[in-house]
């Protein structure tokens, strides 16, 4: 019984979500399998892949044959390099500490690449909310300039020169006072 490991289509239309599992070839695509391996779900950024790497590991080394997507959607969660890794332990090249050490160096690597990818993605979010939010400043702004009646301006700027009046009438009434304070001292004399 040829044994294919591929997608099996799950969710509703316009939101896809997938199974992989180990299937008989001559299945129809939603039909009939026989272990499910994980779940990959494209509708996130980054996709979210969960996966028994184990058991996929298993199937490949018993034949099964993945097809293009599933085989990046296994290259991409470290399942190939595994699998590759397990045929030099059988050949002798490797021992199984070493390929085990090999694997979880690659596994760090691929997590820090996923996480910096993650980093930079609410990074560019963040900025694209200040720079709306910015925007909408602005507009809301404009708007209350606009909004205000021509009344009001009137009575803003008329606000405005009366102040500067006082300020000008308080500024030449300590002048005054200066004459009249030597007046008195020159009677005090």
């Amino acid at each position: 019984m040829p044994v294919k490991i591929r997608l099996q289509r799950h969710g509703k239309k316009g939101k896809p979500f997938y199974w992989v599992v180990a299937a008989d070839s001559r299945a129809k695509r939603d039909g009939k399998f026989l272990e499910k391996l994980g779940t990959y779900n494209p509708n996130t950024n980054p996709a979210t892949i969960n996966l028994d790497i184990d058991g996929s590991v298993k199937w490949l080394q018993n034949g099964a044959q993945p097809t293009d997507t599933a085989r990046a959607i296994l290259s991409y969660k470290g399942v190939m390099m595994k699998h590759h890794l397990a045929g030099g332990v059988r050949k002798g090249a490797l021992t199984e500490e070493q390929a085990e050490e090999k694997f979880n160096a690659w596994l760090e690597e691929k997590e820090q690449k996923v996480q910096a990818k993650r980093d930079g993605l609410s990074k560019a979010e963040a900025e694209a909310r200040a720079k709306a939010l910015e925007a909408e400043k602005e507009v809301s702004a404009k708007r209350a300039a606009a909004a205000l009646p021509e009344e009001e301006v009137a009575e803003e700027a008329a606000e405005e020169t009366a102040e500067a009046a006082t300020e000008d009438t308080t500024a030449e009434a300590p002048a005054e006072e200066a004459p009249a304070a030597e007046e008195a001292a020159k009677e005090e004399e």
